[in-house]
């Protein structure tokens, strides 16, 4: 097998147009000891295009690439799209969650919702606020006149100027509406019968409108508001969610780029170490202590190892791309060319927790179950409103009027009554000037009122009762009671979702944790035995494919090493994110 191998490497070296292969048939180049440590190699037979015999079913496959060749050169240039390499920023922890939570467009929306929810409380409370109403008006009207005491005119003009205005207060405690209004009307006419104009009217009316039953003790103006105030209780908890949600990302982001960097440096490592098995092994081949072939197995290595620098490069720009878009507040933002270099310590503390206490923690922290509680509240209000709207609607209605009147004498009257008044007693209608008197000038209009000249009273109920129940409100509060339910129902899933959350949660850090140390012990192991294999190459008791097996190992012990480790920070974070104390533990205290 092993001289089958060095065949085929020998025939594609051939193909590649390698240094080592100076004519079209190689053949094995002498060493300087009679016994190297590798077979000699038989010549194999010159071809042109390497071919797969056949595929599984016996089709022929055709050759891939047959005219490539390979450039070995120096490491190109390890650079990221769009990023100035020399323009660092050292980033830590603590500033990557501060820009992400000034930045984060989610945290904003969250942030505005908020506000919107608050103004919506605003506008709910409004309704309560004292109001002053009223309307004043100048009406021209000229009507037909169908009076029996003046047949000969045939229409009749009016102006008028109306003046009112209005008080409306409520006691929402008990649903009580307050009203309050002065009316004024002056009113100026052709019609000859009317005494006096222009006519000055005016009323001061109270009314107090007072539920019995239905709306006394909560209707839709309480209702919404307490609604109001359990949405911006739910935008508050919704808004520590998503900073929870954000801090976690940024945590995990953090922590990935870390692993990419020193990846990224572990993989320049192995190529540079690569590099110079490569140059030592050319030394051994002039000493003949190894044969030709083994310096083409070395440079694939080295190109192995310069495809994982990619790799792992690629790795490092997909990862600081994530925390870029967490932390920048637009695509414009300078830190977009900038390179990030986390500066925090990748080490971080265990924290030291029991599941019992990470459980009832969570039980206490978790937005989930304080949006449920809030959804509670909520229903319990909808309960409330909807078994109040069961009640008969009856309201106590009272209201007082003072009324006062005012004018001038009409200078068109026409007694329609003159005929009557040729009496030696005529009555008090006879004459205008005594009606005007008992009446008052234009002021005596504000004065009625104010002594209660002509006063009216009244008291009563008004109702609205269904002859066979109210099925709508008995639906709705049916319905209330069952979403109640459903919240309860829900509440039990929510608390063992998250207790499953923190279960695995602990798992994965204590799994992390052990895998850490696993992989330290692995990576201690491979140097050992990196360096041993090495050793024994030298001494001509090992063959180069044993050294670049031990290369490989090692280069993959330190990447696992680091993984490992940030692996555990991450966990860190996912647990602190179950538990519901990322931001307790991160000092954060988000601005709303």
């Amino acid at each position: 097998m092993r001289n089958l191998f060095l065949l085929i490497i020998s025939v594609l070296t051939f193909h590649a147009g390698s240094a080592l292969a100076q004519t079209a048939t190689p053949t094995p180049m002498p060493v300087a000891t009679p016994a190297p440590t590798v077979a000699p190699v038989a010549t194999p037979t010159p071809i042109t295009t390497p071919q797969v015999e056949s595929s599984p079913e016996n089709v022929p496959v055709p050759a891939v690439a047959p005219t490539f060749e390979s450039k070995i050169g120096t490491l190109p240039e390890v650079t990221r799209v769009g990023v100035d390499m020399q323009n660092q920023l050292p980033l830590t922890l603590a500033q990557a969650l501060e820009l992400a939570l000034s930045n984060n467009k989610d945290i904003q929306v969250t942030r505005e919702n908020i506000r919107i929810s608050q103004f919506d409380l605003a506008a709910a409370r409004g309704i309560y606020e004292p109001r002053f109403t009223g309307q004043t008006y100048y009406e021209h009207a000229t009507v037909p006149n169908v009076s029996f005491f003046t047949p000969t005119i045939t229409k009749v003009t009016n102006n008028s100027i109306v003046a009112n205005g209005g008080l409306v207060a409520y006691v929402p405690q008990f649903g009580t509406t307050f009203n309050a209004s002065l009316n004024n009307t002056n009113l100026q006419s052709s019609n000859p019968i009317n005494i006096i104009s222009p006519q000055l009217s005016s009323n001061l009316v109270f009314t107090l409108t007072q539920p019995l039953f239905r709306n006394r003790s909560f209707d839709q103006n309480r209702r919404t508001i307490e609604i109001a105030k359990r949405n911006v209780d739910i935008s508050n908890t919704q808004f520590r969610q998503r900073s929870i949600d954000s801090v976690n990302a940024v945590q995990r982001a953090y922590w990935d780029l870390t692993y990419a960097l020193r990846n990224l440096q572990v993989q320049r490592d192995a190529a540079r170490d690569a590099r110079s098995q490569l140059e030592h092994n050319r030394r051994l081949v002039e000493e003949g202590q190894l044969a030709p072939i083994d310096v083409v197995a070395t440079e694939t290595q080295v190109a192995n190892f310069e495809q994982a620098v990619y790799d792992a490069l690629n790795t490092v720009n997909q990862a600081e791309n994530v925390l870029k878009n967490l932390i920048s507040p637009n695509r414009n933002d300078a830190i977009w060319s900038q390179a990030i270099t986390p500066v925090d310590s990748v080490e971080l503390a265990v924290p030291p927790t029991t599941l019992t206490d990470a459980i009832d923690a969570a039980m206490q922290n978790r937005p989930e179950l304080e949006i449920n509680t809030e959804q509670k509240a909520l229903n319990a209000v909808d309960q409330r409103f909807y078994k109040n709207q069961k009640e008969p609607q009856i309201d106590l209605v009272a209201s007082y009027t003072s009324a006062g009147i005012g004018g001038s004498l009409n200078p068109n009257f026409t007694n329609p009554l003159a005929g009557a008044c040729n009496v030696p007693t005529p009555p008090p209608q006879c004459n205008p000037g005594a009606v005007l008197s008992a009446v008052g000038g234009s002021g005596t209009a504000f004065t009625d009122i104010l002594s209660n000249k002509y006063p009216t009273i009244r008291a009563g109920v008004q109702f609205n009762i269904p002859l066979f129940g109210d099925k709508t409100a008995k639906a709705e509060y049916g319905r209330s009671l069952v979403e109640g339910e459903r919240l309860d129902t829900q509440r039990e899933q929510l608390e063992q979702n998250v207790q499953v959350d923190v279960r695995n949660a602990m798992q994965a850090m204590r799994t992390a944790e052990a895998r850490l140390r696993a992989a330290a012990i692995a990576r201690e192991n491979a140097e050992k035995e990196y360096a041993s294999e090495q050793r024994k190459l030298d001494e001509g008791q090992s063959d180069i494919y044993k050294v670049l097996d031990r290369q490989t190992a090692l280069s993959s012990a330190r990447s696992n090493e680091l993984r490992a480790r940030t692996d555990l920070n991450k966990a860190i974070a996912d647990l602190q994110r179950a538990t519901g104390n990322t931001l307790k533990e991160n000092n954060i205290e988000p601005k709303k």
